[in-house]
């Protein structure tokens, strides 16, 4: 075996085995998150997920080191900033983690569909640590990649869109944040005969639906977390599409830290996939919370809970969905399909 082959088995290993890890990890953050949905307190929800997740991350054979989390140390107990995670033993190999225990949590706390337990990882370097800002976003599917651009105007990536797919402008589905800073975006893709599918939060998995063929989902425009961004980017990595971002500050404090950490603070600078994601080895892992467009959310029963995820990895080219039956050892009984 010659050395290209032997490094791209090795990679492939470790992505398989961390692929099946990580699993795990965000399976444990949406059976806790779950039994919350519908109480109408995010912060519990959110706080649940965190603490099984950073549980299940303290077992995973790796030396980790959070780059996207729950905030800075003085903000977050737990899966915070620079916090490193895994057994860290000097022979593990060494990754950076992106993690959003809850994406949603109003979601979860108004029994909303759509919300997730995600993180994404790569080798030292490969993820981009974003500042906690905004970022206006566009994402397509492996079809339109190379076709658009954040430049242009709506109408053009629409229609860019549309002949990449072998559709008209009218058969598309554009997914938008429903917030006031959007009624202009809103309106110009109303004036091309666009479909338009307004969410309340998590802008997340509905990004990763337009690169995944029978979603319905055929582009995701506007304005939203940075952090989510980066999430959205090792996945869309993953699956061939592609994700153009700008950043856009709140106010000079973000600017500052920013700058702090050597951020350009060009607002017309545009951020690719591979700027927000540039890791050779990617791994990417969510699991439902509540149901949305691609997963299904959390289901209990007497003798135990079942989950529905997606699993996927770059360089080996994995994408698993799976369904998965957590019995209760102490309430042993038939599984419920």
């Amino acid at each position: 075996m010659n050395n290209s082959m032997a490094t791209h088995t090795q990679v492939n290993v470790m992505e398989r085995t961390l692929s099946r890890e990580m699993l795990g990890v965000v399976e444990s953050g949406a059976l806790a998150a779950g039994r919350l949905m519908g109480r109408g307190d995010k912060n519990a929800a959110d706080q649940a997920a965190v603490t099984a997740m950073r549980s299940a991350l303290g077992q995973i054979p790796v030396r980790g080191t959070i780059v996207i989390g729950e905030g800075e140390r003085d903000e977050a107990p737990m899966l915070y900033i620079g916090e490193e995670v895994g057994i860290q033993e000097l022979d593990m190999p060494e990754i950076e983690i992106a993690v959003d225990p809850l994406e949603g949590t109003n979601l979860v706390a108004y029994g909303l569909p759509g919300a997730v337990a995600t993180l994404a990882l790569s080798t030292k370097g490969g993820l981009f640590h974003a500042p906690d800002t905004y970022m206006d976003k566009l994402v397509v599917g492996p079809a339109a990649k190379g076709r658009v651009d954040i430049h242009a105007p709506v109408g053009d990536n629409l229609s860019a869109i549309a002949l990449s797919l072998s559709r008209s402008v009218e058969d598309l589905t554009v997914v938008i944040l429903e917030r006031p800073r959007h009624q202009e975006l809103i309106q110009e893709v109303r004036q091309t005969g666009a479909r338009i599918q307004l969410i309340t939060d998590g802008d997340l998995m509905p990004a990763i639906c337009t690169a995944i063929q029978g979603t319905g989902i055929h582009a995701v425009m506007g304005v939203g977390g940075a952090p989510e961004a980066v999430l959205t980017a090792a996945a869309i990595r993953c699956l061939g599409g592609e994700i153009q971002t700008r950043i856009r500050w709140r106010h000079d404090e973000e600017k500052a830290r920013a700058s702090d950490m050597g951020i350009d603070l060009d607002e017309d600078k545009v951020y690719y996939t591979e700027d927000l994601a540039p890791g050779e080895e990617i791994v990417f892992a969510a699991s439902g919370i509540t149901t949305g467009d691609l997963l299904q959310g959390v289901r209990y029963f007497g003798t135990g809970s079942r989950t529905h995820s997606v699993v996927m990895a770059r360089q080996s080219g994995l994408l698993r969905f799976v369904d998965t039956v957590h019995m209760n050892k102490n309430r042993p009984g038939p599984i419920q399909l």
